[in-house]
């Protein structure tokens, strides 16, 4: 007699496996297309050209970049909370805008005081952030870096920062506000 023994395909467990590798799949795919979709656009308008050659040059570039870094800029772990993160990133913008603006004019004074070398007085500041994620870190030392005034020198992977500031004054706002709400962007 000859019974069939059901393969580990046929079982709930096989069929669990089966639509997890699917949904890695799907994710990866999701993940791809998004940063090829981000990539191709800020190619079209940077370069603002849209013959043919430009056009298949961008192509293949973002492609190759998607490939590479999909899941650098979109995580696949995180995917269904995408759509809130980049609402976060959104809201983030216009207040590092804002404090763009206002360090800008801070280094404005600086530079057209009568007396500038008494104000200026570089530094350079060390902190441990309480961040944990590559992407947090990213996000909080290239914020630190576009507000003039500052630069993110050194960054570890553990969170340990090396800045140079201008003066006194900016460099006591660190790591403050900024890791704050780059910590809620991130959902840390």
């Amino acid at each position: 007699m000859n019974v069939d023994h059901p393969s580990p395909k046929d079982t709930a467990a096989g069929r669990k496996g089966r639509t997890h590798v699917l949904s890695a799949r799907t994710k990866k795919i999701v993940s791809f297309s998004l940063t090829f979709l981000i990539c191709f656009a800020t190619w079209i308008i940077l370069s603002g050209r849209f013959d043919l050659f430009h056009i298949v040059l961008g192509l293949i570039a973002c492609t190759i970049v998607a490939y590479l870094s999909d899941s650098i800029l979109i995580s696949r772990r995180g995917l269904e909370h995408l759509p809130y993160q980049w609402l976060r990133f959104i809201v983030y913008i216009p207040w590092l805008l804002y404090q763009i603006f206002l360090a800008n004019l801070h280094v404005l004074y600086l530079v057209f005081h009568p007396r500038p070398l008494e104000l200026i007085d570089p530094k350079i500041v060390r902190f441990k952030s309480r961040l944990k994620k590559p992407m947090s870190l990213f996000i909080f030392a290239n914020s630190i870096t576009l507000t003039p005034g500052t630069i993110t020198v050194f960054v570890s992977i553990t969170g340990e920062y090396t800045v140079h500031v201008i003066d006194e004054q900016s460099g006591t706002a660190l790591p403050g506000e900024m890791e704050d709400r780059v910590a809620t962007l991130m959902g840390e």
